[in-house]
C-alpha cells in the first residue's frame, strides 16, 4: 500500500549544508564534502536546521532508499568530525612485495614474481601511507575511503592458484566502527 514517508534527520552544530542541482554539500570549517542525491520520486528539503526526506507515494522499497539515504547523510557528518581509516597489511609468501604511491595509484611491484606492477587507483581526497608492509587509508569520505581499499584488495587478488598455499596479497586488518 502506498503511503506518504516522511523522515528527518537533525544536523548538528558547527555543520552547514546546501542543497543544489541534486547535490547535498555539507561543510565544516575547511572541510567540505558533498554528494549525489539525485533519486527518483524522492524529494530532499532543507528545512532550519533539518534535512527533509519524502516520498509522496511511498512502499517499502522507498522506505528501504530514504533509510539508505539517510545513513549516508549521517555518515557524512561524521566525516566532518573525524577521519575514516582503513588498514590494510601486505602478506607475501613466496616473493616479497614492494608497494609505492605514484601520484593517484598505488604501484605493487613483484608481486608473485610477476615483471611488470600492479596499480590501485586512489580516489581523491584520500590519504595513503605506507609504513613496512602496513597500509593506513585515511579520508573524511567514508565511500572514498571504502572504494580505495576495495581497488587495493582486488588489485592483488591470486586466480588459479590454490589459495591456502598462494596467501599473498594486501588484506584487511581493521575499518571504521569494528576491528576485524
Amino acid at each position: 500500500m502506498k503511503h506518504q514517508i516522511l523522515e528527518k534527520v537533525e544536523i548538528p552544530e558547527g555543520i552547514s549544508c546546501t542543497y543544489e542541482n541534486k547535490k547535498l554539500t555539507c561543510t565544516k570549517g575547511s572541510d567540505s564534502i558533498s554528494r549525489d542525491m539525485n533519486i527518483p520520486q524522492i524529494e530532499i528539503q532543507l528545512q532550519g536546521n533539518e534535512i527533509v526526506i519524502s516520498c509522496k507515494k511511498g512502499n517499502k522499497n522507498q522506505y528501504k532508499i530514504i533509510k539508505s539515504q539517510i545513513a549516508h547523510i549521517k555518515n557524512l557528518f561524521r566525516g566532518l568530525g573525524e577521519k575514516f581509516v582503513y588498514e590494510l597489511e601486505a602478506v607475501n609468501v613466496h616473493f616479497p612485495m614492494t608497494l609505492k604511491v605514484e601520484g593517484n595509484q598505488l604501484a605493487i611491484n613483484n608481486f608473485l614474481g610477476e615483471k611488470t606492477p600492479r596499480h590501485a587507483k586512489i580516489f581523491p581526497n584520500v590519504e595513503v601511507q605506507i609504513k613496512g608492509q602496513k597500509v593506513t587509508i585515511s579520508s573524511n569520505d567514508r565511500e572514498a575511503a571504502g572504494k580505495t581499499m576495495a581497488n587495493i584488495e582486488k588489485a592483488t587478488k591470486v586466480r588459479g592458484r590454490d589459495r591456502r598455499i598462494f596467501q599473498d596479497g594486501i588484506h584487511l586488518v581493521s575499518k571504521p566502527g569494528r576491528g576485524l
